[in-house]
């Protein structure tokens, strides 16, 4: 299963963006390979860098990190009530609001990763654990009809654009 699999109606437009950078076919091989390239690149990251702000307001590369995880869960968790078949509609959240209040500034580097690697963990054994027709449920959140699938995908997009932010704006 590609993200080309996918149809529109598995995901708000405002995803499409991040289905697009996914250049993996198959969503546990993208899941698995997008760890281990951001545990990699994460690792090389200068440590004079991870509180650098490149723009006053801006978050900071270790918030970034913190915001990629607390996205994950987010969407891991939405994956798996749609999985489970809860047809409760779910709420969005305020990723603006989460990146102070997360003290990401505060942790070291290596308690950021442990935490990405429980959670990305997690998540490559939640979504191996889902059979086709689970992967094919569609549940609502932030107003929206999203896919299982449809949030694997977005989970490795989000990260990968995340990362190239990173590169682009605070390595550079």
């Amino acid at each position: 299963m590609a993200p080309s699999d996918l149809s529109d109606n598995e995901y708000h437009p405002y995803y499409k963006n991040y289905i697009m950078q996914v250049a993996y076919k198959d969503l546990i091989e993208g899941l698995e390979d997008s760890f281990a390239n951001t545990l990699s690149f994460f690792k090389t990251i200068p440590s004079d860098k991870l509180v650098y702000q490149y723009a006053e307001g801006k978050w900071t590369i270790k918030e970034i990190i913190q915001h990629i995880i607390d996205a994950e869960i987010v969407f891991s968790y939405r994956a798996l009530r749609f999985a489970r078949n809860d047809k409760t509609s779910l709420p969005g959240f305020d990723e603006n609001a989460y990146a102070p209040a997360s003290l990401a500034n505060n942790l070291s580097l290596d308690q950021l990763l442990n935490h990405y690697s429980s959670v990305r963990q997690s998540t490559i054994a939640l979504f191996k654990n889902f059979d086709n027709e689970m992967l094919m449920r569609i549940g609502q959140a932030s107003g929206s009809d999203m896919s299982v699938r449809a949030l694997g995908f977005v989970t490795i997009g989000h990260e990968t654009h995340h990362c190239k932010i990173i590169r682009e704006r605070y390595l550079d």
